[in-house]
């Protein structure tokens, strides 16, 4: 399933995103689920202020330089962080941290994360949950 576009020159959006980012996680209700770890893929999209469009509309390209840009790396370094610091009971609590952490920077508008448990339901591909956060 796709996600609903983001980019959007006429509001000025970026869509940054990170597809199927499949971590291992100490995650879940259950007792079996607090002794090991489990599979979880992530989907990330950010709506994040686009420079860029605003300079197109001046006739003029951004600087092609990682700075003016959030740097999906950074992000997925700082999820990997956010999934190795200790036992998550919820999967939701995991979505709203991440969500969270992408926020911290401003240019970022809106987080949609997706967090998919792998290997719960022995008849379905995966299990979990989607949030959508944006900055106030």
């Amino acid at each position: 399933m796709d996600a609903p576009r983001i980019a959007d020159a006429a509001r000025g959006l970026r869509h940054v995103f990170i597809r199927d980012l499949v971590l291992s996680a100490s995650i879940g209700v259950h007792a079996r689920e607090k002794t090991g770890r489990q599979r979880i893929r992530i989907n990330i999209d950010l709506g994040v202020d686009d420079d860029g469009a605003k300079a197109l509309s001046r006739s003029a390209v951004g600087r092609d330089e990682l700075a003016r840009v959030v740097d999906y790396e950074r992000v997925a370094k700082t999820v990997g962080v956010i999934v190795e610091s200790g036992h998550v009971v919820l999967v939701e609590t995991l979505a709203e941290r991440i969500a969270e952490a992408c926020l911290q920077d401003p240019r970022v508008l809106l987080a949609r994360i997706r967090i998919e448990k792998l290997d719960i339901l022995p008849d379905a591909q995966s299990v979990g949950v989607e949030v959508e956060r944006r900055r106030r």
